[in-house]
């Protein structure tokens, strides 16, 4: 089947939908965690109906949720596609410039707003493959927001492209547009049950063609170490500095490997996130990451055994190790339901592009719903370096993320055409 998506579309609606102020805030009473989130929101809602999704709506937690009915007669799983309308807090998003580099051919590309800010193709690979390409960067003053209003503009020009092409026969489709995604919220109040959707996709990762299954699992450590405070004038054979210990104990840990700056691919890590602490009271933090269940425990087993021969060592310390599970590999769920996958290889695949097997050293809004009961992959956007001011992103890559969507659509309806 030949697409032929209108790329000056979906460009306009992607810079339309970045000169949004979207930004999440970390520290929050709201949810979302800045009201500004809806403002995006509401306008989806608004162009989803005019496309004739009668029941797209905004719910009470400020989710954006429509059907795209089937065509079809046949009973088809209902397919969900989801994206994430926030951008980072880490850098602003307010008064976004898109710049539009059209037909690239190679090179340095320069930000216009600030020239020491420039996309060189040995620190940016991909650029090499989008020669020809429309580059969409920044001004140089604020990210671009292609995390995750790629995926959003991508969703909505599939959904607009399907409705007008009723020739292509489909099953029931849901969309779902999150929020707070980017502070860590953005399933916390996502009904499954009223998303109703067998299957889903995140429209929210990076590199043209990449299918990301699996997510690392995630644990937090806290360890809180209790000493003995005294004058330090007299404090001979009296004071347990319980600093001191926790000392002892990060120079215990790998150093060389086991650490986020040491470890890349399948590599999992302990991370010293945060230490605070006085003689009679320090307090931990750490982050446990590894790609296994039986990894992430050998790395918490570890910590333990530290901690009991300081124990040992200093008999009058006291000590506790709390454990509080984050999130699991979305591939222990995904392996169970290996049709999801292996649709969205296929797809992309259809759109003329070699699928790519990629892996999320982090989390994702779709290892939480795999773990609610909604197996959720990741699918490319033909966005890069998220979260930053050098943040850009290809037009014709996400052209194909367009097709790979409604290939998938196609698929699930009838997976040998």
């Amino acid at each position: 089947m030949k697409l032929h998506i209108p790329v000056y579309e979906l460009v306009e609606r992607f810079t339309r939908y970045v000169k949004i102020d979207t930004q999440a805030a970390e520290h929050s009473d709201t949810y979302p965690s800045t009201l500004k989130q809806l403002e995006l929101s509401k306008m989806l809602v608004s162009e989803l109906k005019a496309m004739g999704l009668s029941d797209a709506e905004i719910t009470e937690h400020g989710y954006v949720f429509a059907t795209l009915p089937a065509n079809t007669d046949k009973r088809v799983p209902v397919i969900g596609f989801i994206a994430h309308v926030d951008t980072s807090p880490d850098v602003s998003g307010a008064g976004v410039q898109p710049v539009i580099h059209k037909n690239y051919q190679g090179g340095d590309i320069v930000l216009p707003k600030d020239n020491t800010l420039i996309l060189t193709p040995s620190e940016n690979p991909a650029l090499v493959d989008c020669i020809g390409h429309d580059i969409i960067t920044t001004d140089g003053t604020t990210l671009l927001g292609a995390d995750n209003k790629a995926g959003v503009a991508e969703i909505m020009t599939a959904v607009d492209y399907l409705q007008k092409h009723p020739e292509i026969v489909h099953g029931p489709i849901r969309i779902g547009f999150t929020v707070d995604e980017e502070v860590g919220t953005g399933t916390l109040h996502f009904d499954v049950k009223q998303f109703g959707a067998d299957y889903a996709y995140t429209i929210d990762g990076g590199p043209a063609g990449e299918i990301e299954d699996e997510t690392f699992c995630a644990d937090s450590v806290t360890l809180v170490m209790d000493g003995i405070n005294m004058h330090p004038g007299y404090a001979k054979g009296k004071m347990l500095n319980s600093q001191r210990i926790a000392a002892e104990l990060i120079e215990m840990l790998p150093k060389d490997s086991m650490t986020p700056e040491t470890t890349e691919k399948r590599e999992g890590y302990i991370h010293l996130h945060s230490i605070t602490g006085t003689v009679e009271h320090t307090e931990m933090k750490f982050l446990i990451r590894d790609f296994s269940v039986d990894g992430l425990k050998e790395k918490k087993d570890m910590i333990a055994a530290f901690l009991k021969a300081l124990k040992l060592k200093y008999p009058r310390l006291d000590f506790a190790m709390v454990i509080e599970e984050s999130y699991r590999n979305m591939k222990y769920v995904l392996d169970e339901h290996a049709l999801v996958t292996q649709y969205a290889f296929e797809a992309v695949k259809r759109t003329g592009l070699e699928p790519k097997q990629g892996l999320i050293r982090g989390g994702t809004d779709g290892a939480r719903l795999s773990y609610m009961g909604l197996p959720t992959p990741n699918i490319f956007t033909g966005g890069h370096n998220f979260h930053s001011k050098k943040e850009w992103a290809s037009a014709q890559v996400m052209e194909k993320t367009v097709e790979t969507i409604i290939h998938l659509a196609t698929i699930w309806e009838n997976p040998g055409n």
